[in-house]
């Protein structure tokens, strides 16, 4: 196996004695692709391997702007974005936006930094998962993370009931979740509590199956 393949599979695994010693004995590594543009540091990130993305990180040059925005990298995304302010719009190789990127990983700074940028709000990833940056912003885990994303993406108009593969809404993810203050944010925006999921299943339903009785109750009320 390649030396580079042997990385990419220490930092899946959250070996992060081995990806040290890889990057030790050498530092090019902290920059490597994989085959399809995925680089070391977002192969970390995506993996849940936050020590891993530090070490990567700090040893990585020149992040591209997916990479900054994944990391939450204000400055370099200041620094790329006044070099050529189209890279709020680009799309990395997997298929998402830097602002759907920093929404997923709970960068609320850069995602304003984005967005007065010009970075479209509504923009579906162009993968099969067809996410928007407010679907990524209200799947965070963090509620109050979630709570101030769903915020700024809403006063930038954001669509509410846009639906990504498998017809989930953003009210329908933050019911799954249980936030009944992000659910009470979507409706006051004008999400549809009726919307069926392409299984058929509501806001509510997966609300209750969630156990979040508080939550399915509110969107069982009359609108």
């Amino acid at each position: 196996m390649p030396d580079i393949d042997k990385f990419f599979a220490a930092i899946k695994a959250g070996e992060i004695e081995t990806v040290e010693a890889a990057l030790q004995a050498d530092p090019a590594l902290a920059n490597a692709r994989g085959p399809q543009g995925l680089s070391a540091l977002m192969m970390a990130l995506y993996n849940q391997q936050p020590k891993i993305a530090e070490v990567i990180k700090a040893k990585a040059k020149d992040l591209d702007i997916f990479e900054a925005s994944a990391a939450g990298n204000e400055r370099r995304v200041i620094t790329l974005l006044a070099g050529d302010p189209e890279l709020a719009k680009a799309v990395s190789p997997d298929g998402f936006g830097a602002l759907g990127l920093a929404a997923f990983f709970g960068h609320a700074g850069v995602m304003q930094i984005l967005l007065k940028a010009g970075a479209d709000p509504d923009a579906p990833s162009r993968n099969q998962m067809k996410v928007t940056p407010l679907h990524s912003a209200v799947a965070n885990r963090d509620g109050a993370c979630a709570l101030k994303m769903a915020h700024l993406l809403l006063a930038h108009r954001a669509a509410v009931n846009v639906a990504q593969n498998g017809g989930w809404t953003p009210l329908q993810q933050a019911a799954a979740h249980g936030n009944i203050e992000l659910v009470k944010l979507l409706l006051e925006n004008g999400a549809d509590r009726l919307a069926k999921a392409d299984d058929g299943r509501t806001a509510a339903t997966l609300a209750r199956s969630g156990h979040h009785q508080a939550v399915a109750e509110l969107l069982e009320k009359p609108a």
